[in-house]
């Protein structure tokens, strides 16, 4: 194992003060996402025109193009990655990362048509959230991998490992995972938050902020109406009931707004003291605070688990390459060092016991590297049709635009 850098702790500061100001969950508030979420509406390809896979050649092209979000890979204080650095000497591939992922919806929307004739995207892999790895697995849009060529696919936390819309993980491996849950200012809300009714309080009224991204804020709602959010049992009457509770507290004012992570913003200035929020984001607002100014909790009815993954696109000619990338940030020493910079979950065995020995603030973080019984509070938005997907991202962004 090669030596990982010192002083870990003050490299991470560095590295979330960049994140408070432009990081992974930050653009998914990107103006436009409504209309990109109707285009995305499209029926699938048949099987017949699904396209194919193209000839690899990554045994005479020893390189690899990988897209992703951004603040979402270790930096060192000139801009380099260590850890990918290290990918390079160890394998001689050499790697282009591009960050140019801003919301999954507007990426989708530059790729899509060579998606759909297998054509080259700019990109060998990219991390994409998982409700949208969902459609283009569904569509026959990626490739599936070779386990031979991952190896520490062993490692992958088995909770991870038989999502519903790729059971045994045979076309997509997770890079990070994070919770959505409810986060509040420890200062003004001493006695905290337990469920998502709590944000109703009058004393609240005008306070809060709730997520953009449709899953997670529904997902609360839907959870704290005892929908189980990761069933098949649920559908258009229960997300409309949900609505309802939120459409409620937007016309009143009791919610000061539906944001992105710009909510940190409230939160710094005072304007909100309570939201459903992102793990990673109290993280990192803690640690420029120097103490726990703001706490993070799933609620008492549970919050939800979402997660960003690897897939390589059918038009891809360097799938081995993108393969010993992914079997490379399966290694739990490394995994462990790309969580002490991003602050969310990793979804590798291992990596805990390294974080212990080298990153031990980390370790103990469990935002970070949640127990078994966070995990059993975490639920997966369960994947939606093509109809109710966009049903369901036409009401929430019509409630969304009068908040």
């Amino acid at each position: 194992m090669r030596a990982l850098p010192q002083d870990p702790t003050v490299r991470r500061l560095v590295n979330q003060a960049r994140a408070t100001q432009l990081s992974r969950r930050t653009m998914l508030s990107a103006a436009g996402a409504g209309a990109a979420a109707l285009a995305l509406a499209a029926c699938a390809p048949s099987e017949a025109e699904a396209p194919s896979a193209v000839a690899d050649v990554s045994a005479d092209d020893i390189t690899l193009v990988w897209s992703n979000w951004p603040a979402y890979i270790d930096e060192d204080d000139a801009g380099a990655y260590p850890t990918l650095q290290r990918f390079t000497e160890q394998t001689g591939i050499d790697v282009t990362y591009k960050v140019d992922i801003d919301d999954n919806n507007t990426y989708y929307g530059t790729i899509k048509d060579q998606l759909a004739l297998g054509k080259a995207t700019g990109a060998d892999t990219f991390c994409l959230t998982e409700w949208m790895v969902a459609r283009l697995i569904r569509f026959g849009y990626v490739q599936e991998l070779d386990a031979a060529n991952i190896p520490n696919k062993s490692n992958l936390s088995a909770a991870l490992l038989n999502p519903d819309f790729d059971p045994g993980r045979e076309k997509s491996l997770p890079w990070q995972n994070g919770f959505a849950g409810l986060a509040w200012n420890t200062e003004e809300l001493p006695a905290g938050l337990e469920s998502v009714a709590d944000l109703w309080a009058p004393a609240l009224k005008g306070k809060v902020t709730v997520l953009s991204e449709m899953r997670d804020t529904m997902g609360l709602l839907l959870l704290d109406a005892g929908v189980d959010i990761s069933g098949a049992d649920w559908g258009g009457d229960e997300f409309g009931t949900a609505l309802e509770v939120l459409e409620e507290h937007v016309s009143s004012g009791q919610i000061l707004g539906i944001k992105g992570n710009e909510y940190m913003q409230d939160f710094v200035s005072g304007d909100a003291i309570a939201a459903i929020a992102w793990s990673g984001d109290i993280t990192v607002l803690n640690a420029e605070a120097g103490y726990e100014k703001w706490k993070f909790a799933l609620p008492s009815a549970g919050g939800t688990l979402w997660g960003d993954t690897f897939v390589v696109p059918m038009g891809s000619p360097r799938k081995a390459n993108a393969e010993a990338l992914m079997n490379y940030y399966y290694e739990p020493e490394v995994a462990a060092e790309v969580a002490a910079w991003v602050n969310y979950i990793t979804p590798v065995e291992g990596a805990k016991a390294v974080a212990e020995e080298m990153f031990p603030e980390v370790a103990e973080n469990p935002l970070i590297f949640p127990d078994e019984a966070t995990l059993a509070m975490a639920h997966i938005f369960r994947t939606l049709d093509s109809a109710d997907d966009q049903g369901f991202n036409v009401d929430f962004q019509r409630v969304s635009l009068g908040a």
